[in-house]
């Protein structure tokens, strides 16, 4: 449902949002290996997520990636509609074109409650959330 470049996104934006601050900003290279995504690919991941305001940074010398209150108040699927826009979401599990509500696909009718459950999930938790299940132990995350 989730393709590796929202994976790595999201990864990416828990890293910043446990070890950055606006005072302590990150360079993509000192992300990449922690999350394990080659650096200039998790560079061009951030670069969108800045453009669209939910990764903050600033350039020079002493520039780098950091969340802010606003950033960090961004609903988790921000991150995945500017990975993968929405569309991929709501597609089809077996790739076909017309599958929808009216003409479902077979698999359809059996996963569409549990889509709908992770997409109302992802929208109404922000990546705030889930950094403090991850500092109060609810949530595991090897960074």
């Amino acid at each position: 449902m989730l393709s590796n470049s929202s994976k790595y996104a999201i990864k990416a934006v828990l890293f910043l949002a446990l070890n950055a601050s606006e005072k302590n900003k990150v360079m993509a290279k000192d992300i990449s290996q922690p999350i394990n995504v080659p650096q200039a690919y998790i560079a061009k991941l951030l670069q969108a997520l800045v453009k669209e305001k939910i990764v903050s940074s600033v350039r020079g010398p002493k520039g780098g990636f950091y969340l802010d209150e606003t950033n960090l108040n961004r609903p988790v699927i921000s991150i995945v509609n500017v990975i993968d826009g929405e569309k991929r979401l709501n597609s089809c599990l077996m790739s076909l074109k017309k599958c929808n509500e009216e003409k479902p696909c077979p698999l359809h009718n059996i996963l569409s409650p549990s889509r709908s459950y992770i997409l109302n999930s992802l929208k109404s938790k922000t990546i705030k959330d889930l950094i403090v299940e991850v500092k109060s132990g609810d949530a595991f995350l090897p960074l």
